[in-house]
Parts: structure tokens; C-alpha cells; sequence
């Protein structure tokens, strides 16, 4: 009965946001307004964050306040029911009232941007957005995910019929996050975009004045998490890809049974995020374990070479990425095309001019710019190498395991298959 009562709340709440976006994209047909006034306001590489005072405190006291409480409720407490109305808060606080800004996402750009733009000054808020959450998945796992992230909140209480994924498939849409993260360091470092802002799917539903596509793809999501959960989060989020990485070497982490595992297998059936590893005592582990040695032996030296070749292929790239930079673009259509100087309806072509910058100007900048790009990107390729290269390594690697257990990495602490788990139920029975 409670079951039931959950799945119809959920389609009432996946309703609620598919009137609101269909309101908004019907009120942006029939009024279409230019980017510039929509009020769609997509954070400036350039300038500072526009809550200051008190109140910017007041959001990291409330983040670490929820933080504290999710890592309590996990570990601790143990209840699914209260860390689902805790990511409800988070939902309404940081999300709608908020509206999704600034984030702990968001905050990659941020911080990326103050390391390599010296005039650039990050807000202590945008700091710490960006460091508490690390901080506590390096100590309880990924509790910001469970409770404490908008965007995971939305997606999680809109899961109604999840289906199970291959694991190839899971792996390989794995690394598309660590694909997106060095894209927008890459693009935040030379000061070309915040593309993680301007392309967050859930923030105009925050926000209730995205453009038309960004409500697509906003619906798309939230569709697609329908069946498969938290979409965002497994196959895209840069900041997940992050947390990732801490939540493997976290001391105190969500744990299925307080006491000895039954093998009872319900808990895995129960995690719609496939984040449950399987007992691997037996013969056949034991033999794998033998012949993974010289795989992973093959697989850690060839590590270099896939930094290499990554940073290649990046620096070839260098030319195609730059023209995301609005100057680089300038400088190009001006060099291509010189009659376009004379045309008034062009708005950069005009801003440009009445700058009463020079063109050769234009174009020095352009080339630091363009220069720029090529170091990020073959930095960019290597990284992308690294991570190809400690994949493979990844699956070379053997790990005895006796019980169910959630995999660190990949674990968004919900608390789901806690509410499964018969063996808390026994204890409490005695």
C-alpha cells in the first residue's frame, strides 16, 4: 500500500513540472522574447556572483547543515524515509528558491576560473560550495548526492519503474562524465564559457524561464529518469565524476546490513542505480585473479601512451574548440568575411567596433587565445587518456568481497536498499 502511495505521489510531482515547463515553453511561443531579456541569467566567467552579504553565508550554513544530517542519516541513522524528505528540502531550498545558483557543479567553473584568470576573484561562497561536499564524501561517501544536490533530488523522487542496464553499457556511459569535466575546465580556464550553467537541463524548471530547448531537454531527462534513474548524475555530471573518484577512499560508508549479510540478494534487486557488488568467493574469482596479473601489468604501462596519444588528438583539436570562444569566432568571421564590418544589424560585429579596438588588436588576442587552446587541449587529451588508461586498469583488478556490498564509487547513499535489508528488521524484532 505504501508502494503504491509513493508511485502515485511521484507521477502527481512528474506532473506538476510537466504542466510548469509545457507553461512556459506555450508562454515563449507565443511571446518570443530575445535572449538577452528572457531573464535566463547564465553565470558571467568575468564577474562575480550576485548574492553577497549575509545571506551568501546563510546558503553554506544550510549546506553544511544538511550535509552534517545527510552523512548522519546514512551511516547512522539509517533511514531512507528522512533522507528522502531531507533531498526534498534541498529540492525546494537550493533548487527552486535558489534556483540552482549558485551550485556545487556549477562551482567547478568557479574555482577553475580563479586558478588560471588572475582578476578573476572566486566568492568564498562558490569556494566552499565547491570544497564541503568533497570534503564529506572523502569521510561518508557520496551524501551530497543523496540529499543534498537539486538535481539529484528531482530526478530521484521521479524514479517510478527502473530497469537494470548491462554492465558494459553502465561503464561505458561512465566515462562520459569525466569527457564533460575537462570540456568545461577547459572552456572555463581560457574564459570562454561556463557551459555547465548554460546547459544544466533542470535549471530552467528552477528557474520557470528557460528557452525552448533547454525545457526539452530538461522534459528529456526527467522522462528518461523514469526508467532509468538519475540519468544527469550517472551520465553526465562533471561534479559527480569528481565525487566518484573521493567516495572510493571514504572511511565511513553507507553501509546494506548493520550485522552479518544473509545473502538474502534483496538489496540488489532494490538499487535502482545498479551500485550493489556482488559476493566474488568462488573457484572461478580465484583463477581470474591469477591471469588479471599480467593484464593489469600491461594495462598500468601502457597508461603513458594513452596520455599521449590523448594529448595528440586534443592538440589537433585545439583549432575546432576555440571557436567556442566568442573573440576567436569574431576574428575568424571578420578575416573571412571583411564586408561584414558594414553590417548594422550585427550586434558583436557592432559592439566590436565601437569598442575602438584595431583589428590587428582583434587579432594578436585572438591568437593568445587560440594559443591558450592548444596547451588546455593537450592537456584535455591526456587527461582523457589517464582516465581511459586507469579504466582499463580498473578491470584488471580483483576485489574479494563476502557480502552484498554498495560500490563506493558509483553509490549515491539514497539509503533504498537499507528499507530492503530483512536482517535490520530482525535485530529490532529481538
Amino acid at each position: 500500500m505504501k508502494r503504491t502511495m509513493k508511485k502515485y505521489l511521484k507521477i502527481i510531482l512528474f506532473l506538476i513540472i510537466l504542466f510548469n515547463s509545457v507553461m512556459v515553453t506555450y508562454g515563449q511561443q507565443r511571446f518570443p522574447k530575445p535572449e538577452f531579456s528572457s531573464g535566463y541569467v547564465t553565470p558571467s566567467p568575468t564577474t562575480l556572483e550576485p548574492r553577497s552579504g549575509y545571506l551568501e553565508y546563510a546558503d553554506v550554513a544550510i549546506l553544511l547543515i544538511v550535509l552534517s544530517l545527510a552523512s548522519w542519516l546514512a551511516i547512522k541513522k539509517r533511514s531512507r524515509r528522512l533522507i528522502t524528505w531531507l533531498s526534498v528540502f534541498s529540492l525546494l531550498y537550493f533548487g527552486f528558491y535558489r534556483e540552482g545558483c549558485i551550485c556545487s557543479i556549477g562551482s567547478i567553473q568557479n574555482v577553475t576560473l580563479a586558478l588560471f584568470d588572475p582578476v578573476y576573484a572566486i566568492s568564498i561562497t562558490a569556494l566552499l560550495f565547491f570544497l564541503l561536499p568533497i570534503f564529506f564524501t572523502l569521510f561518508f561517501g557520496r551524501t551530497f548526492c543523496a540529499a543534498a544536490c537539486p538535481l539529484g533530488a528531482i530526478q530521484d523522487l521521479l524514479v517510478i519503474t527502473p530497469v537494470s542496464v548491462p554492465v558494459w553499457v553502465r561503464k561505458t556511459l561512465g566515462f562520459i562524465p569525466y569527457l564533460y569535466l575537462g570540456l568545461a575546465v577547459l572552456y572555463a580556464a581560457t574564459g570562454t564559457d561556463f557551459i555547465i550553467c548554460r546547459y544544466d537541463p533542470f535549471v530552467g524548471f528552477f528557474r520557470m524561464n528557460a528557452p525552448f530547448h533547454m525545457v526539452v531537454l530538461g522534459a528529456c531527462f526527467i522522462g528518461l529518469g523514469l526508467f532509468f534513474a538519475r540519468p544527469y548524475c550517472r551520465i553526465l555530471c562533471p561534479y559527480g565524476a569528481i565525487l566518484n573518484l573521493m567516495s572510493r577512499f571514504s572511511k565511513h560508508h553507507l553501509t546494506i546490513t548493520p550485522a552479518e549479510c544473509i545473502q538474502c540478494k534483496l538489496c540488489s534487486t532494490s538499487c535502482p542505480f545498479d551500485a550493489i557488488e556482488q559476493p566474488t568467493e568462488n573457484v572461478q574469482d580465484v583463477k581470474e585473479q591469477k591471469t588479471n596479473l599480467r593484464k593489469f601489468i600491461i594495462a598500468a604501462v601502457l597508461i603513458p601512451v594513452w596520455m599521449l596519444a590523448g594529448g595528440y588528438i586534443g592538440s589537433k583539436s585545439h583549432i575546432f574548440l576555440s571557436k567556442a570562444n566568442s573573440q576567436v569566432y569574431l576574428t575568424e568571421l571578420l578575416i573571412a568575411h571583411p564586408e561584414l564590418k558594414d553590417d548594422a544589424k550585427n550586434i558583436d560585429i557592432q559592439t566590436f567596433l565601437a569598442s575602438g579596438k584595431s583589428f590587428e588588436q582583434q587579432v594578436k588576442e585572438a591568437e593568445i587565445i587560440r594559443h591558450k587552446f592548444y596547451i588546455g587541449s593537450w592537456i584535455f587529451g591526456g587527461f582523457i587518456g589517464f582516465v581511459i588508461g586507469m579504466f582499463l586498469v580498473n578491470q584488471t583488478i580483483f576485489r574479494r568481497r563476502k557480502d552484498f556490498e554498495p560500490h563506493k564509487g558509483d553509490c549515491f547513499s539514497c539509503g533504498r536498499c537499507l528499507s530492503y535489508c530483512p536482517v535490520k528488521k530482525k535485530i529490532e524484532e529481538k
